[in-house]
């Protein structure tokens, strides 16, 4: 008997659907909390799923991966580049923000005392406790003294650094080890088939997370602030399309094309704003699209952590919307002094709850900033934090592919095969 397959919506435009109603949604329970508590729940039952399959999809693909480069030579090459691209590219990102910042001033047209304040004190908590960690507290913090508490608490830099000792550790053993690799490999392979379910529920969750915070705040809420909001988006479309296109043509990758292929990834993201909940589909797909597993597996939660390019850009536009707003100039000596606290804290505080708003608070008083100023620009942040995202997903893509290409990892008959064919290969699997 012959099977016919009806037609079915792709799981990126069932986002964009879920996306839209629950805009709407929102707007009609403005206010009603038992429209919030249920919105807030379903986007939380989503957001906890994807929190249940991160860490054991990072542990085995990246401890495997590490397993197979098994030379602490090129894993040090490897974490050199990544480490330095990352932070030319933020650096990019905050110099982008400040120019654009100059030139737009999204500050100027505000009066400060016509805004409402928001409350921000869970983050001015954060803040303080983050501004007295240095260098050094940061370095130790990679560090796990106990591995099974750091997968308990959901940390990823220290889940990290013990997979790659343990994977380089399976490399020395040899035959011994590939017990453990056939084991790790396994795990993989049924998380990437349970990351396959939970994305099933993702529409739901996007309809509750959205929904709840339109509900919460209102669209009224953006309009005091719009030009700022609309200045952000264009500084990070200007960021994607020109900085991040021109990275993917010196290094020969088909940037329109792989935006296509990753678009549910970026549409996730913005919906979401987690980039927790692309991280396991984004670490698949790039493998299939021919980069090496180690290289898949350790950019992507690297870059998670340290490359947020949509943080970059947002953190340095906002300290001079804020400059502007209560009329202070700033010398390019003071944007300079800005430009080398963003590229510092950012780093210092990543992983931090609201780390991109505590960034800011720790930031925003070196320039002569009121700390209340965020208090006006709380209320949006949520907004704002939907594209910053969605460019953190679009930039870690590009990242993965580019180390891949330049360690000579990335099978481009295997990239372009799957850049055309990349609906079929998907439609197989769901």
């Amino acid at each position: 008997m012959k099977k016919y397959r009806f037609f079915r919506l792709s799981l990126g435009w069932q986002i964009v659907i879920g996306l839209v109603l629950g805009i709407v949604c929102g707007a009609f329970t403005y206010h009603n909390q038992g429209a919030i508590t249920i919105m807030s729940n379903l986007g939380t039952i989503f957001l906890r799923l994807i929190q249940m399959i991160v860490l054991p999809i990072v542990v085995s693909c990246l401890t495997v991966g590490i397993a197979n480069i098994g030379d602490l030579h090129k894993l040090g090459r490897i974490g050199g580049k990544t480490i330095i691209y990352f932070e030319v590219l933020t650096t990019i990102a905050i110099v982008l923000g400040l120019v654009v910042g100059n030139l737009a001033h999204p500050g100027t047209f505000i009066n400060i005392h016509d805004l409402q304040g928001s409350d921000i004190s869970k983050y001015m908590t954060t803040a303080k406790s983050a501004s007295h960690t240095g260098i050094w507290d940061t370095i130790l913090a990679i560090i796990p003294t106990n591995i099974f508490k750091s997968l308990a608490d959901g940390e990823m830099m220290p889940v990290i650094f013990f997979s790659v000792f343990f994977g380089l550790g399976i490399a020395t053993i040899g035959e011994r080890g590939k017990v453990l690799v056939d084991v790790l490999n396994g795990v993989s392979e049924v998380m990437f088939k349970v990351t396959n379910w939970v994305m099933k529920f993702a529409p739901i969750g996007v309809f509750g997370l959205i929904g709840m915070t339109v509900a919460q705040m209102g669209l009224s809420a953006l309009l005091p602030l719009g030009y700022f909001i609309l200045i952000a988006y264009v500084t990070m479309v200007i960021f994607c399309v020109v900085v991040l296109g021109i990275v993917a043509k010196m290094f020969h990758l088909h940037y329109w094309k792989t935006m296509r292929a990753v678009f549910e990834e970026i549409m996730l993201a913005f919906s979401t704003a987690s980039s927790e909940a692309t991280l396991p589909r984004l670490m698949e797909k790039t493998q299939k699209m021919g980069v090496d597993k180690g290289i898949a597996s350790f950019v992507i939660p690297t870059g998670y952590t340290f490359n947020l390019d949509g943080s970059a850009i947002y953190q340095s536009l906002a300290a001079l919307f804020l400059a502007q707003a209560y009329g202070l100039h700033l010398t390019w000596e003071h944007q300079f002094t800005l430009l080398v606290v963003l590229m510092i804290t950012s780093k210092g505080m990543a992983g931090v709850p609201g780390a991109s708003f505590v960034v800011l608070l720790a930031s925003v008083s070196t320039i002569g900033v009121p700390v209340a100023g965020l208090t006006f620009i709380a209320g949006i942040d949520r907004f704002v934090d939907m594209g910053r995202t969605a460019v953190n997903v679009v930039g870690n893509t590009v990242a993965t592919l580019v180390i891949g290409e330049s360690e000579k990892s990335l099978d481009q008959d295997k990239y372009h095969h799957y850049l055309d064919n990349y609906k079929k290969e998907d439609l197989k699997e769901a």
